[in-house]
């Protein structure tokens, strides 16, 4: 139901650190900042693969396809992928910095690739 990724690039000195993601395949690149204690998402993409890489903090995230369910946790450096159809639920337990990008812009002139699920207990 997820896809691990891993950065491109990634340099360290004693500057700091480069992280290069991609150079290609995503056409859509969003910051999401959550607060602590906050839940987002409860939905899925019918065409849109969203992948996210985590800059700052930690996520807890619930996944459900096809009557199967799955929790993983990331942190920072962290960098996955969510195919279309995965319904998928974040909780933050603590401030959370993140990239999101997307294969292919959510919005277009039909419509938002975006719909509702409520996850199941």
């Amino acid at each position: 139901m997820i896809r691990l990724l891993s950065p491109e690039f990634r340099h360290a000195d004693n500057r700091g650190i480069l992280v290069q993601l991609v150079s290609r395949g995503y056409s859509q690149v969003n910051i999401l900042v959550s607060n602590q204690g906050v839940t987002r998402g409860g939905h899925y993409h019918k065409i849109c693969h969203e992948a996210f890489y985590i800059i700052d903090g930690k996520v807890e995230v619930t996944l459900e396809r096809d009557g199967n369910k799955q929790k993983v946790f990331f942190s920072n450096g962290d960098f996955f992928e969510i195919p279309p159809y995965t319904a998928h639920e974040m909780y933050f337990p603590e401030h959370c910095c993140m990239a999101v990008l997307y294969d292919r812009p959510v919005e277009t002139e039909h419509g938002k690739d975006i719909f509702t699920k409520k996850m199941e207990e």
